[in-house]
Parts: structure tokens; C-alpha cells; sequence
């Protein structure tokens, strides 16, 4: 419910202050992919080159924000909404800073993901799907989740017992069965120079 009480309040740094200073625009790429199919990878492997050119940047991980904002959620579907209400408002909020933000979240449901675009704003979020077959992420399987998955140890767990929709009209899809990491980050990098989030310096 609204609290009448609390009022927004405008910082005095406009975006065309932050954007002559950082050499970017603020956005957010977010991520959304099956388990394994390489978020957290190609997320970290942005950000360092990104910082290495100057930009400011910072991944949101998916398991590095559920051991603090987010550890009081499960992973029913109303825990994954709520997850992804919190981590859009923190993006925003990273986004108004000036930041780049890279979020790395499977973030399976359609609705979740245009609430996120919605609460950032349209002209500000990169939906980038990492699009890998399940029988690729199941062979990589770095931390053995598919198996407890399979054997019915893991409840709720995307691509087995629960749902993943996959994007409709992605600004990016990156076939990561087919491709190194280092070739998606230059597909992403590629994409925000010729979006002029990132000016050339």
C-alpha cells in the first residue's frame, strides 16, 4: 500500500552531467537463461571490460544476491516474482546512479522480465537471452543441479520441474551452446556501442 508520507527526491546531477563524465549511458543488461547455459560467466567477463575501458559497471548475480537482499525467498513462483521486483529496484536505482548494471538471473517468466523492463524503463534494459539447449546446460552442470534436479532432490527447479519461458523479442539472443563466452561479450559490447550506451573515447 502507498505511504503518503514519503516523497522522491531528485538529485541535482542530470543524466547529460553523469553521461560527459562516465562516457556512458546508464543501462541494464539483463541476463536470462536456463541454469549453466553461462550468465554469471559472460556477466563478469563484461564487467571486467568495462571497467578495464573506464565504465563503470557491476553484476547483479543471482547467487550473490540471494546470500543478502534476497536470502528470506524460496523458489516458488511467487519467491521468483519477488526476487526479480527487488533486484529491477536496485538496478534502477544503480541505473540512476550512472552505472551499468549486468544482471545475471534465469528469471524465468516472461511477466517477471516486463516488470523488470517496466520498473527500469524500456529505454534503459537490454533483455539478453542466452538461448541453450537444456541438454547442453545439463552436460555442463557445473554445480551438480540438474542431478539433484533429476533425482528429485531440488523442487521448483527451472527446465525440470518448473517453467522457463523464453523471451519473445529479446534485444539480444546469444546462442551460447555454439559460442565462447568471449564472442558473446563482444556481441553485447557491440550492441552498446552501436546503441550509443557506451561513447567512444
Amino acid at each position: 500500500m502507498p505511504n503518503n508520507n514519503i516523497t522522491w527526491h531528485d538529485t541535482k546531477v542530470d543524466s547529460a552531467t553523469r553521461l560527459n563524465l562516465l562516457g556512458h549511458k546508464p543501462v541494464t543488461v539483463w541476463l536470462t537463461g536456463l541454469s549453466a547455459s553461462g550468465k554469471s560467466t559472460i556477466a563478469f567477463e563484461l564487467e571486467k571490460l568495462l571497467l578495464h575501458a573506464g565504465h563503470n559497471a557491476y553484476v547483479l548475480d543471482g547467487d550473490n544476491i540471494r546470500h543478502g537482499l534476497c536470502q528470506d525467498l524460496g523458489f516458488s513462483e511467487k519467491d521468483r516474482h519477488e526476487n526479480i521486483r527487488r533486484i529491477a529496484e536496485v538496478a534502477k536505482l544503480m541505473n540512476n546512479a550512472g552505472l551499468i548494471v549486468i544482471s545475471a538471473f534465469i528469471s524465468p517468466y516472461i511477466k517477471d522480465r516486463e516488470s523488470a523492463r517496466s520498473i527500469i524503463g524500456a529505454g534503459n534494459f537490454v533483455e539478453t537471452f542466452l538461448d541453450t539447449p537444456i541438454q547442453i546446460c545439463e552436460n555442463r552442470d557445473p554445480k551438480g543441479l540438474y542431478r539433484k534436479a533429476r533425482a528429485g532432490e531440488l523442487s521448483n527447479f527451472t527446465g525440470i520441474s518448473a517453467p522457463y519461458e523464453s523471451p519473445t523479442n529479446p534485444e539480444l539472443r546469444l546462442e551460447t551452446g555454439q559460442m565462447t563466452a568471449d564472442q558473446s561479450v563482444k556481441i553485447i559490447l557491440d550492441y552498446l556501442f552501436s546503441q550509443k550506451f557506451i561513447l567512444p573515447k
